[in-house]
Order: structure tokens, then C-alpha cells, then sequence
């Protein structure tokens, strides 16, 4: 047996201990390492340590989970006064107990590489790492897995709640649609295991002969996240030229058709009356267990409206239920492949009269955007989430929402203090309150001084409280 096989079949004897009420004490490793391909990683080489110390949110599960000690790990200094503010949204009796169980490792390292990469340059701090774990149980929770985690877990002795990288292909755009397809699940029109401009013309060709009135289509790269990889083209009308296309297409970026060899898909470009762009979270459990956590609507921008920037929580009851139940069969099927940890399933909903229409376009195995809005939520309001109708209900019987971003960038708050920002939603009124369990939470606050940008999650008791909460931070901050 591999030794990386063999290290995770302790994973979930360990992930027994990580629940409310569990009395053993183990460490949970925050490793938030973006090992992704080279285009997707240079966009976001500045914002890097700000993107890790979003899931520095993660450190308000030692409120829920008293047993749980917490490392975490990124290549910058998250500060002082960043993990006071969190620990000072905790009823004011756990705040000491939630220091003393947390652990910081800072990787000084500002390359464009992920942070398990430059950790095992650092054999000091690998090993400052394992102590920390003083002979508790460890588990390691990565962003995504690739060598470079498998090799920080060998190396610390502790499982990774993560895909081993031979199931990565599984998370293609074309593996996507084949999973889709063969689990009866909707998908646009289109076609996979594209590589070459003339697979692009002739899937284009495809789609406008069974839908003349399309109005475009998406080029999306296999192994693309964020909207990195993706290009749409419009194409109004019953007719086209298949050489204006041609041009167009040989236009397009050298390093975007170099990496469409490696593969792609096409696909219908999805309009209606209404429009949405939904996704769910679910959990793989090394039993073979599916968890269904989430439901979102994705607010989008950039190039086309390609670009995820923020979510709302929960997605219209319209097709929550829906989405809960495509999600968890998705979840049965890799399941069965031995898939482990986080997966989420985006989806485009079109309304045109008084139904909706679900299509599923690509599973994410690994965290994501997504991902640290609803850890905020479940660890300042616990409860549970219900699939049908696709709520969240407190421990108090009361329903939650919220509305979360990343994205909130003004050039004029370039350079300002996060203490600042924080006194801002202070003033404001917004700071979330645990007493009732709503308010405004902020994270990515050292990307204020890299280009002003913050994020939030607005914790209302509905939608549009939710919504509400977040537009007064907007203008207080």
C-alpha cells in the first residue's frame, strides 16, 4: 500500500473527533494552498496571502468544537489585531480559550507559488508545525490537493480532508458534463474533450444546428477555476460565418488556445427572462457518507459576467431543492470513486415564463468561494441546513441568511488600517452581535493594503435583512 494511502485511512477517526460534543482533543491544520495551473495563480499572485487569511474565519469553529485546536497556516502575517477582532466575536467567556488553542505559522515567502510549495522549502517550520500537534490526533484541511499538499501531509503525519490528486481529472469541465449526462442530470448543449480552434467550429456548428436561436456559446478550459478559462462568444441570429469565427477564434490569446489542447468544453450560452447562477456545497465523508451543507445564488462579474465575486445564502426556494438533490447524487457518484472532502456543483438557472430551468456545468473538487461565508455562518450560528425547502434554522428555531463578497474594492481605501475599517462597521451598528446572532463580518483585510479590496459576510434573519446588512456596510466602509 502507498504511503499516502495508507496515511489516509486514519482520516476518519480523526474527523470523529472534529464535532460539536467530541471530547478528544486533536488539531485541525488550515492549510488555504492554491495550488492551481500558472494562468489562474499569476491573476491572483498579489492577493495570494489575503485569499489564505480568508479562511482564517476557520478559527471561530474552536467556539463550536471545544476539543479542536487550530494551526494555521499562510505565507504573510494575518496581524494581531485581525485575530483579536474575530476572537471578539465570540461570547466574551470563550474568548481566551479560543487563543490559547489557536497556532499561527507564517511562510515569509511572496512568490506566486501556494503556500504548501514554499512550507516544504521551510523544514523549520514543517517542524514547528508538527509540534504543534503535541501528540493530539491531526487533520489537515487544504483548499485543493495536488503533490505539493500530499507531500506536507507525509511529511507532518497527518491526513488530508482532500482529494487524492488521481481523482483531480474527475473535476474536469469535460469529466463534469460526462458525470452529468450519465446521472440524468441537465446540461447545457455542447460538447466535451475539445482541444483544437476546428473542434470549437464544429461543436459551434452543433449547437446552432439543434438551437438556430442560440445566442452564443462558452469556451471553457478543462482545468479552469474562477471563470479563468472561460470565453464567450456571442452569435446572434439563425446564420454565422464559420470564418468570421475562425478569425476570431485564432485571435484569442496564445497561452488560452495552448491550454485548450490540454482540453475543453463548449457549451450553449444560457439566457432567459431570468437569470441565475446557482451552486451547492457538499461533504464526502471517508464512510462514503454525502452531506448536503449548502445552496447558493453566485453573484458574478467581470468579462462577461464569468468572474465569481460574491454569493447569496440560500438560493431561491424555486429550485433549492433541486439543486440539494442533483448535488447529492453527483456526491453518490464520486463517492463511489473514493472522493473525499469538499465538492461543490455550480448550475445555471433560466427562467422564460413562469418555470425554471437547472442545467449543471462543472464540479469544483475543492474549496471555494462559497466556502468560508457558510464556515462564518455555522460557526457563529449554529444550526443546520435543510435541503427541501433550502434554509438554514438556528438552534433557536429562527432561519439565517446572508450575503458574502470578496470583492468590495475601492482604490481610495488602498493603505488603510484594517482597525479602521472594523471601527467603520463598529460605528455603523453592523458588527455582528452574538446575542442575536446577526451583523456584518469582515475578512481579507490585508488586501486593503494591496488594492483596497475587502470582503464580508452580512448575516441577516432573511434575504432581505441579509441584503440590507450588506448595503449599509458598503457605504460605511
Amino acid at each position: 500500500m502507498e504511503p499516502f494511502e495508507q496515511l489516509q485511512r486514519r482520516l476518519g477517526e480523526v474527523l470523529a473527533l472534529n464535532q460539536p460534543g467530541a471530547t478528544g482533543e486533536h488539531v485541525l491544520v488550515a492549510l488555504p494552498s492554491y495550488s492551481v495551473g500558472e494562468s489562474l495563480l499569476s491573476h491572483y499572485a498579489d492577493r495570494i496571502p489575503a485569499l489564505e487569511h480568508r479562511y482564517l474565519l476557520g478559527l471561530l469553529l474552536l467556539n463550536r468544537i471545544e476539543s479542536c485546536h487550530m494551526t494555521f497556516i499562510s505565507s504573510a502575517e494575518p496581524g494581531c489585531e485581525v485575530v483579536e477582532y474575530y476572537l471578539s466575536l465570540l461570547p466574551p467567556e470563550r474568548r481566551e480559550s479560543v487563543r490559547e488553542r489557536l497556532f499561527c505559522v507564517t511562510v515569509p515567502d511572496s512568490s506566486a507559488r501556494s503556500v504548501a510549495e514554499k512550507l516544504l522549502d521551510r523544514p523549520d517550520l514543517l517542524d514547528a508545525v508538527r509540534r504543534s500537534f503535541a501528540g493530539r490526533p491531526a487533520f489537515i484541511e487544504p483548499w485543493n490537493v495536488t503533490e505539493h499538499e500530499v507531500e506536507v501531509a507525509l511529511r507532518l503525519g497527518a491526513p488530508i480532508n482532500g482529494m487524492d490528486p488521481d481523482l483531480w481529472p474527475l473535476g474536469y469541465k469535460s469529466a463534469g458534463r460526462k458525470l452529468f449526462s450519465s446521472a440524468g442530470i441537465p446540461i447545457p448543449l455542447g460538447a466535451e474533450d475539445v482541444r483544437t480552434i476546428d473542434d470549437v467550429l464544429a461543436a459551434v456548428a452543433a449547437i446552432k444546428s439543434a438551437r438556430p436561436d442560440a445566442k452564443g456559446v462558452v469556451i471553457k478550459h478543462d482545468n479552469s477555476g474562477a471563470g479563468d478559462g472561460n470565453v464567450v462568444i456571442h452569435l446572434p441570429g439563425a446564420t454565422w460565418s464559420r470564418a468570421d469565427l475562425r478569425r476570431r477564434l485564432e485571435g484569442l490569446p496564445t497561452w488560452y488556445l495552448q491550454d485548450l489542447r490540454l482540453g475543453g468544453v463548449v457549451e450553449e450560452l444560457i439566457t432567459g427572462e431570468a437569470f441565475s447562477s446557482p451552486s451547492m456545497q457538499i461533504d464526502l465523508h471517508p464512510s462514503g457518507a454525502v452531506v448536503v451543507l449548502s445552496t447558493h445564488e453566485q453573484v458574478l462579474g467581470g468579462a462577461e459576467s464569468q468572474v465569481y465575486m460574491g454569493c447569496r445564502f440560500p438560493a431561491d426556494q424555486d429550485y433549492a431543492a433541486d439543486l440539494a438533490h442533483h448535488g447529492r447524487v453527483v456526491g453518490e457518484r464520486l463517492a463511489g470513486l473514493g472522493a473525499v472532502g469538499r465538492v461543490s456543483v455550480d448550475f445555471v438557472a433560466a427562467r422564460n415564463g413562469e418555470s425554471w430551468d437547472l442545467a449543471a456545468l462543472e464540479v469544483n473538487l475543492r474549496k471555494g468561494g462559497t466556502t468560508h461565508p457558510f464556515a462564518t455562518l455555522r460557526n457563529l450560528v449554529p444550526g443546520h441546513y435543510e435541503p427541501d425547502p433550502g434554509r438554514w434554522v438556528a438552534s433557536d428555531g429562527a432561519t439565517r441568511a446572508y450575503r458574502a463578497t470578496d470583492n468590495l474594492l475601492d482604490e481610495k481605501r488602498l493603505g488603510r488600517p484594517p482597525a479602521e475599517v472594523i471601527a467603520a462597521i463598529d460605528n455603523a451598528g453592523l458588527r455582528f452581535e452574538h446575542e442575536s446572532g446577526t451583523g456584518v463580518v469582515l475578512h481579507m483585510l490585508s488586501c486593503l493594503a494591496i488594492d483596497g479590496r475587502v470582503g464580508l459576510t452580512a448575516i441577516g434573519t432573511s434575504p432581505a435583512h441579509a441584503d440590507e446588512l450588506y448595503q449599509a456596510a458598503e457605504l460605511a466602509i
